[in-house]
């Protein structure tokens, strides 16, 4: 594991850091003892920066992590979590909420303490509400150690809250998709510059820039004379840059763990050839080219008012343009929020009441790209829903006429 310290303290952190956005899950739940069981196995492996935060997991994520850190674990690692700007009326609040955090994570600080998703509308709210004077007391008093933000707005906000305040750290979505994209490589620049640590999310574009890729995307990375997956293409461009600091990947699956811990431990600064660099363009603009919707899946549109399941529907509305011989994106899209598996919760239930809109971190114009959702992919849904759930139902009465015959019972 490679190691790159923050400019401000010293503190040497894993350059790969575990986000727990999108742990394990289990029966629409997370699945507890596999992420306990991952967390600590990236701790033994050298990753010591794990973020969190309230709102992910619906509150669960701090629970399983401060879980996680119990048996001697929580002295290995920095914890960063965030105060939910949403979640905040007064300067009370922020108190209360870190007094919380504390208690689910099971310990007596924090050492990396974020302002959640700021923007301008959203900087300026908590200005007005003496977010500076709380973070400056709770560092007096010991319960955070250092101070910053995550970020998702345009490049002149970014600059402006940069400066506002003496800062150790900001966190900002970067990948090779994104260069210019909110603060991008700009906005990098920028904080490194006035020394902050800079932590990336979003370095694989919440898995859409790993696999499975389409064909013309792995044959692209396939003529590289040096083989690497494309997660491996993905982070080492990221890495490549000396400005960063830590990059999170949301990690659920034991072989991508391993994997991102392999490439952690060569993934110097400016380590990729001009080669590398080009190859990387190419791949770039041939995303931009089939892609539809630059959704990341991050959930902040959650939950629809009207029941839509938004990032659903646009990873498999994108998978659906992204592999066009596959049948497999259209088929799950149906099942899935068609009401066949699990809740309805298609596009065409969207009302257009634009709430989601305003809570993307990437502006995307979510009622309209619903419309485009629904006109592509559900134009068989009022036949095929139907006929697929009386299939099910003819197939669940002739297991029980079986069971009636055979003495066992139809739930197995």
């Amino acid at each position: 594991m490679l190691y790159r310290t923050v400019p401000k303290t010293g503190d040497r952190l894993s350059i790969l850091g575990f986000g727990c956005m999108r742990l394990p899950s289990k029966n629409r739940s997370i699945d507890e003892e596999r992420a306990i069981r991952q967390i600590r196995h990236a701790i033994d492996s050298g990753v010591n920066y794990f973020d969190t935060a309230p709102a992910y997991h619906f509150g669960k994520s701090e629970q399983i992590l401060g879980k996680a850190l119990l048996d001697g674990y929580r002295e290995k690692v920095r914890i960063a979590t965030k105060l939910p700007h949403w979640s905040v009326r007064e300067r009370a609040d922020m108190e209360r909420i870190l007094a919380k955090q504390l208690a689910t994570l099971k310990t007596d600080h924090i050492d990396y303490y974020l302002l959640h998703s700021l923007g301008k509308e959203s900087w300026e709210k908590m200005e007005r509400l003496r977010v500076l004077e709380f973070l400056g007391q709770a560092k007096k008093a010991g319960k955070i150690r250092n101070a910053g933000f995550s970020f998702h707005g345009t490049l002149d906000a970014f600059r402006q809250i940069v400066d506002a305040y003496d800062w150790q750290f900001c966190q900002i979505q970067y990948n090779f998709l994104d260069e210019h994209n909110q603060a991008g490589t700009a906005g990098l620049r920028y904080a490194a510059g006035k020394n902050l640590a800079v932590m990336i999310m979003e370095p694989l574009r919440g898995g859409n820039l790993a696999g499975p890729v389409p064909e013309e995307i792995r044959k692209i990375w396939d003529e590289a004379p040096v083989k690497r997956s494309p997660a491996e293409w993905g982070l080492s461009w990221v890495w490549n840059h000396p400005e960063v600091t830590v990059v999170l990947s949301g990690m659920n699956n034991e072989a991508h763990i391993d994997e991102n811990i392999r490439v952690a431990g060569s993934a110097l600064p400016q380590s990729l050839t001009p080669d590398d660099i080009a190859r990387i363009d190419q791949v770039k603009e041939t995303y931009r080219r089939l892609m539809k919707v630059g959704c990341t899946g991050c959930g902040y549109c959650m939950p629809c008012p009207a029941g839509v399941d938004i990032p659903g529907c646009f990873a498999l509305y994108n998978a659906h343009h992204l592999f066009p011989k596959d049948r497999a994106p259209r088929f799950q899209y149906i099942g899935h929020h068609g009401g066949l598996i699990g809740d309805v919760s298609y596009a065409g239930l969207c009302r257009q009441c634009g709430k989601c809109e305003k809570a993307c971190p990437q502006h995307l114009p979510i009622p309209r790209l619903m419309k485009d959702v629904k006109a592509d992919m559900e134009g068989m849904m009022g036949v095929v829903v139907p006929v697929l759930k009386g299939g099910l139902w003819c197939m669940n009465q002739a297991a029980r006429v079986r069971s009636l015959f055979s003495g066992e019972s139809p739930h197995g």
